[in-house]
């Protein structure tokens, strides 16, 4: 199994649940900006979407989106309880997450990665994305992870989208409660792994 990535990009949400399952799996570095491999290998002839994460299965087909991916891994270790049983009012609560988290959350950074975006319109989306992390905030307030008691695939993805805010410019300092569970989730051996592998931090 393979796991394409590029590194401090959504991908790192896969990167993390597969850590967390225990399954084995390749990590393949795709650059989101020549969108070629480290070989030279196109990577549009693997992914037409030349985006990642995509997930290679070990009978060679191909999954891509990373909410369907953490699923798919997930469902593959229902031991490990990184998603809720299939079918049960809790796994579409995780589904409701991982939408507004796909939705409200990441697809309103892109303004801000975008080269050429006027400042006004940047400080419309940082508004918009304050907003939105607030009601996470307020989610949290009185349980350690988005689905309660358990760390969920859901919070990987949390975890990576709002370390981005940092980077463009979007002050989280307010939100304690988030503050706090990114504090819990970065301490995870396997997002501490996962980061190191990705060369975000620095450790043995």
């Amino acid at each position: 199994m393979k796991l394409y990535y590029s590194p401090g990009a959504c991908s790192l949400s896969p990167h993390i649940v597969l850590l967390e399952s225990g399954l084995a799996f390749e990590a393949v570095l795709a650059s989101t900006k020549t969108h070629r491999l480290a070989d030279g290998t196109d990577y549009y002839t693997i992914n037409p979407k030349g985006c990642v994460p995509l997930l290679e299965l070990d009978d060679g087909e191909r999954l891509s989106e990373g909410p369907a991916i953490v699923q798919w891994i997930a469902d593959q270790v229902p031991e490990k309880k990184l998603a809720p049983t299939a079918g049960t009012m809790a796994r579409y609560r995780l589904a409701e997450w991982l939408n507004f988290i796909s939705t409200e959350l990441h697809k309103n950074y892109s303004p801000l990665f975008t080269p050429g975006m006027p400042d006004e319109a940047k400080a419309l989306f940082r508004s918009k994305l304050l907003g939105r992390f607030g009601h996470v905030d307020n989610a949290l307030a009185n349980q350690p992870y988005l689905l309660g008691e358990d760390f969920s695939v859901a919070d990987a993805y949390l975890f990576v989208v709002s370390g981005w805010a940092r980077h463009v410019g979007v002050d989280l300092s307010g939100f304690a409660h988030l503050a706090r569970f990114v504090e819990r989730v970065g301490a995870r051996p396997a997002v501490q792994q996962a980061m190191r592998a990705e060369g975000l931090i620095r450790g043995g």
